[in-house]
């Protein structure tokens, strides 16, 4: 608003510029005067000019990765006494930020239209042999580069990953790919029992995708979003695996 008033006021006046915006004039006056002359300004106004440069050349010099806490630490090594909050304030205020951790991406991307199997599994991942019960999932990876997805598809029973694939995008093709590795691999014959267990994305309950798992007789089960492979599996007993 007192930008608006500085460019109008020699066409319009302050007075009426100001009442239409309901501001006090008083305030854009006492404004206009500090911008004139510093010295009338707050301490915390003056001080705050004094920072800024100093937070801004931390930032710069930092890669501009630096967060308001690491900055306030290193202004604090190098004996600027100045509070985390103000850093903070004055970074938010200058549109500074730091690189943010643990960016989440959404991966898993339900289909409401697509037919949706029967959870065999019931958050009971175990398995008395191989080729029992696989789990599919994907996640991501941060690189210098950008996200990539990576697809795989576990054996319970070993907790071993038999297909996996890497891609640039969350297409159907990619964990299909997994599962076509994950096939050959184990060159299993249809009939044997074999459940596929996933979440609800979308790349998992496609035509193709189902289509596949029917052609390699294998029986599908979907679970509750983001359940697939964050369950902690049991390993089988010593004795158990003995027998087997």
């Amino acid at each position: 608003m007192r930008a608006f008033v500085d460019a109008h006021r020699d066409r319009f006046g302050v007075e009426p510029i100001c009442k239409v915006l309901q501001i006090a004039p008083s305030g854009y006056r006492r404004h206009a005067a500090r911008r004139r002359e510093p010295a009338l300004s707050p301490a915390r106004a003056r001080r705050d000019v004094l920072l800024m440069p100093q937070i801004e050349r931390v930032w710069r010099v930092n890669l501009r990765v630096y967060g308001a806490d690491k900055v306030w630490r290193q202004l604090r090594r190098e004996g600027i006494s100045v509070a985390r909050c103000t850093v903070e304030r004055l970074m938010r205020q200058q549109g500074l930020r730091g690189v943010v951790r643990g960016k989440v991406v959404r991966t898993t991307m339900p289909d409401a239209t697509a037919p949706c199997p029967l959870d065999r599994v019931r958050r009971a991942f175990r398995a008395d042999r191989p080729n029992r019960l696989w789990v599919s999932d994907f996640t991501y990876v941060s690189t210098w580069q950008g996200f990539v997805y990576v697809a795989f598809v576990i054996d319970v029973f070993a907790r071993r990953i038999v297909g996996w694939r890497v891609s640039a995008s969350m297409q159907t093709d990619f964990v299909l790919d997994a599962l076509e590795q994950a096939l050959y691999a184990r060159r299993r014959a249809s009939g044997e029992g074999l459940i596929h267990h996933s979440d609800r994305g979308s790349q998992y309950v496609s035509i193709r995708y189902s289509e596949r798992l029917a052609e390699a007789g294998i029986e599908p089960s979907v679970g509750s979003r983001g359940t697939a492979t964050t369950t902690r599996w049991r390993r089988p007993s010593t004795a158990s695996t003995r027998r087997n």
